[in-house]
């Protein structure tokens, strides 16, 4: 299971790496140490909690500077049927869903907590990692 650190967690929510860890010391945030002591957090508790973060949140309203039309976050839910895939990430307080090919999931190992990017052009939204 992929895991980050404080500075990978803070990236991927838009927040400081201080702010991941003032999470993590009041129980907000599950982490674990490593042998060298550093803190981990597991990539689906680090999914739910990027959900949690932004559930009522109006992104008119959260918006910031454009990405280039690139929203690098975390992968929060995959659906899969026979042929497609839905795909939802997280990318800060954006939730971008993506309807791309199960076989595309499959070969890019997408699951809840691996981070990815969203592409936006035009109608269309890819997933690259």
């Amino acid at each position: 299971m992929k895991d980050y650190s404080v500075g990978e967690a803070a990236g991927l929510l838009g927040v400081s790496a201080d702010t991941v860890r003032r999470w993590i010391d009041n129980g907000s945030l599950d982490a674990t140490r490593s042998v060298a002591g550093r803190r981990r957090i597991e990539g689906v508790a680090l999914a739910q909690f990027a959900q949690s973060l932004h559930e009522n949140a109006d992104p008119l309203v959260a918006t910031s500077a454009s990405m280039r039309n690139h929203f690098t976050g975390i992968v929060t839910k995959v659906v899969k049927d026979k042929v497609m895939a839905q795909v939802e990430i997280q990318a800060g307080p954006f939730r971008v869903v993506a309807l791309i090919s199960r076989e595309a999931v499959d070969d890019m190992g997408l699951v809840p907590g691996v981070m990815a990017s969203a592409v936006v052009k035009s109608t269309n939204v890819s997933i690259e990692l």
